[in-house]
């Protein structure tokens, strides 16, 4: 959430991000890990903002993206990064936050649009939902894989 609240302040202010990361963090609890993801999250959907704004424009049909909504276009860039270069959060996992972000933000018609546009881009990809490594205690862990289903994940 807090990935999406920086970007967008970010889109209505002219502050350099590092400057801007500085005085969020002032006012907020959060250790290394939690800042370090969540910076890593800002800083990469800027560095692809303007592939994400194509890829979302083909699947906002009707819509053009400039007159979107701006939480729910940082919800949308958000996921929608997570789901093309974080792989290590399963696609299940972003499409259900950020439906559940702007549900929040924005009510249950915003969090069924969110929803709908990341389902087709998720189906698109052909990325398995749940599938992930975890890295648990130093190890890394594969996913049980499915033996006897020709159309699971393998």
């Amino acid at each position: 959430m807090w990935a999406v609240q920086l970007l967008y302040q970010h889109e209505f202010n002219d502050e350099p991000m590092p400057e801007a990361l500085a005085r969020f963090w002032e006012s907020r609890k959060a250790g290394p890990s939690l800042r370090g993801f969540t910076e890593a999250m800002v800083n990469g959907v800027l560095d692809q903002r303007d592939a994400l704004d194509q890829d979302l424009q083909r699947y906002t049909e009707h819509w053009d993206l400039k007159r979107l909504n701006a939480v729910d276009r940082n919800i949308l860039r958000v996921a929608l990064f997570e789901i093309l270069h974080r792989h290590d959060i399963p696609p299940v996992v972003s499409i259900n936050e950020a439906i559940e972000l702007a549900k929040s933000f924005n009510g249950d018609e915003s969090g069924r649009f969110v929803n709908g546009v990341l389902d087709r881009i998720h189906r698109d990809q052909g990325r398995p939902s749940r599938t992930t490594l975890t890295a648990v205690a130093g190890r890394t862990i594969s996913p049980p894989e499915t033996k006897g289903h020709e159309d699971s994940p393998a």
